[in-house]
Parts: structure tokens; sequence; C-alpha cells
């Protein structure tokens, strides 16, 4: 298990403009955290930051107190909000492309059975049946390549889990179902959670944690019953209300 401490960060863009600014957070292993905020309050800027994709201006990261490196990157499941996938290639290799064997088994599709059984597990649960697995993830809908997305960083049993808005191509129904499956594997696996949310009422329902940004700043960090759900007047929100 893997806790996240967050020190000081801040994100200023080549023009000026300041994304994150001056984000402090510790966040227990095992933590399923919510981050709420308008468009462009930085929440998908945190979650990138949080995986190494945009360098922070100044602070620092430390997970179970040391900095990361490549052996803890690669616990790190990530669901990006553009679901990055290679559309030319099946459900299938778009799953497995994070297990973790020998790369030329990777190029001719070696898998092992025990993580084939996994994906399609995963895929099932998430509403996927087994016909997509050979279906090339670019004739997909938004939705389902969302969750083709979801069971690929699932799928590694990653210690830390960085979904950024997970559900958002996804009906309420099936969001709930989604989200519901990303805690679940989370508790299962003893994994950090942490994820970007547009939806107060989900954050609540299933979030140990809401933390809510407003224009790079935190400006409410506590518990679900006492956060009022309103992220369109986050200045009237009190840090640790």
């Amino acid at each position: 298990m893997i806790d996240v401490r967050i020190i000081d960060l801040s994100l200023r863009h080549p023009g000026g403009a300041e994304a994150l600014a001056n984000v402090s957070l510790d966040i227990p292993a095992g933590q399923f955290c919510a981050v709420l905020g308008a468009s462009g309050a930085g929440k998908s800027t945190l979650l990138r930051v949080l995986a190494e994709i945009t360098a922070p201006s100044t602070g620092s990261m430390l997970y179970c107190g040391a900095p990361s490196d490549t052996a803890l990157r690669r616990r790190i499941g990530l669901i990006p909000q553009d679901f990055a996938l290679c559309g030319r290639a099946s459900v299938a290799r778009n799953v497995m492309a994070v297990a973790d064997i020998a790369l030329w088994r990777s190029f001719i599709g070696l898998y092992p059975q025990s993580e084939r059984a996994r994906a399609a597990r995963l895929l099932a649960a998430l509403g996927l049946e087994e016909t997509h697995l050979a279906r090339r993830a670019d004739s997909l809908s938004g939705g389902q390549q969302q969750r083709v997305a979801i069971a690929r960083a699932l799928l590694h049993r990653p210690a830390i889990i960085l979904a950024d808005e997970p559900v958002s191509s996804l009906d309420p129904a099936t969001g709930e179902a989604t989200l519901a499956l990303l805690r679940n594997e989370a508790r299962d696996l003893g994994a950090t959670l942490i994820c970007s949310l547009h939806q107060p009422d989900l954050a609540r329902r299933f979030a140990d944690r809401i933390i809510l940004l407003d224009a790079g700043r935190i400006v409410f960090d506590g518990t679900p019953a006492k956060f009022d759900g309103d992220i369109t007047r986050p200045r009237l929100l009190a840090v640790g209300q």
C-alpha cells in the first residue's frame, strides 16, 4: 500500500497563468480521494503532475516518504481523460498493453492465460461482453472506449489509481456502476484512488474524502458529509470546513 504526499506543488504555464498554486496534501494509503472543481480549476493538471506527465514548476511529491522511481511508476494505473487507446489495435491488445511480460511476447500477443482471464473479467464487470475483445478500439463508442481505458488501468493491479473524469462519457447508471467497480477494485488491491469528477453527488456517495479546487488552489478538504456539493461557488467554502 502506498501513501501520497504532495508538498507546495505549483505549476505556472509559460504565458504566466497559474494552473496549480501551493497545493499540499497527505493522502493515506487505500483512500478514495475525489477531486472536484469547475472547468479549468486544475483537476486534470493535478492528476497529470501526479502521473509525471507534466512537471510542476515548484514543489515535490513523495510516495511512502520517498520520490518516485521507475518501479513506482509501473505501479500507477492511469485513466486519462482522452482514453489514450491505440485505435487500430483490438480491445484485448489495448487492455493487455500494461501486462508485465517480456516485450517480445507482447509483440506477438503471447499473453498469460491468467491475464487474459482478468482482462475479460474486468471488461465484463464494466459491461463489455467477450465479443468486444477482438474489435478495434476505434470502432467503439466513447463510453465503451472509456471503459476499455479503465480495464487497462486496473489490469496490472496498481498500487495507485489516477482517474481523470473516468465516468464523463457514461450515462448516470453506468457511471455509478463504474465508480463502484473502481472503488471495490481499489479496496481489494489496497490501492490509493485519486479521481477527478465533475459530479459532486457521485463524490459524496463513493469517496472517502473530497478535495475542491478553484483556480488551482485547494478551497475545501474534508469528508463528503461536510461538503455542501456546490462547485460553482467554491470561494464560499473554507479549507477544512
